[in-house]
């Protein structure tokens, strides 16, 4: 009964996630809408990568639930491997940064992240579809299921290649185009944006040592590293 309500919690989730980006995919019909996504397009938006990453998430661990009930965990290591390695170094981190950082901006001052321009083009259910409900899910997600994270050292390199990923992509933007992906950017100083995003990576992969705590506080020893499982 467990692995039925789960399969179906996941299911639901993953298309919550694939009709979000469907749906934001759809609005750049109109002038007002196509002049936000000029410039590097939608995937620009770390916002945006995080609702694609969620959706490949979720669909990955909805694959494996179905599986399991067809071949059987043994013959799944892999896929399941791939889901833990997912979400503990990636969709988990990167929706609960996503989600604190742009509170805390969008509180201070909202013009830095997300302008009030946006209200008449993204309804309000959607920003916090983007913004809000992102951390919940990933939330219930450490709760459902034991999670086996990798060695730390790996951990915190796939993310900090990541990292460096987005940090390029948004450099290479501004250097083809002269415009920031954030209006935030556009306020910092070489030296501030050094500082900047390198506290934000400090800050993210503190929650992911904050995730692995949550993890082995809801599931003990159960879970050991995968490498230390070898």
């Amino acid at each position: 009964m467990r692995r039925t309500c789960t399969c179906i919690y996941h299911f639901l989730v993953w298309s919550w996630y694939l009709f979000l980006n469907y749906y934001i995919s759809q609005q750049g019909g109109d002038q007002q809408k196509s002049k936000i996504f000029l410039n590097g397009g939608q995937w620009k938006y770390l916002t945006l990568l995080n609702l694609l990453l969620q959706a490949i998430f979720y669909g990955v661990a909805c694959a494996e639930d179905v599986l399991k009930r067809i071949k059987g965990e043994r013959d799944l290591k892999f896929v399941t491997a791939f889901r833990d390695l997912l979400f503990t170094t990636l969709a988990f981190p990167i929706s609960t940064f996503l989600f604190l950082s742009f509170w805390i901006l969008f509180l201070y001052d909202r013009e830095l992240v997300y302008p009030k321009a946006l209200d008449d083009i993204f309804p309000e259910w959607l920003n916090h579809a983007m913004h809000t409900s992102i951390l919940p899910f990933s939330l219930v997600e450490v709760i459902l299921r034991p999670h086996c994270y990798p060695l730390k050292k790996k951990g915190l390199t796939l993310l900090a290649v990541a990292s460096l990923a987005y940090i390029s992509r948004v450099l290479w933007i501004y250097s083809e185009t002269g415009t920031w992906v954030y209006p935030l950017f556009a306020r910092l100083s070489p030296v501030g944006l050094t500082a900047f995003f390198s506290l934000s990576y400090i800050f993210t992969a503190c929650i992911y040592l904050l995730g692995e705590k949550l993890n082995h506080w809801k599931w003990g020893d159960m879970i050991q590293p995968r490498e230390k499982r070898k």
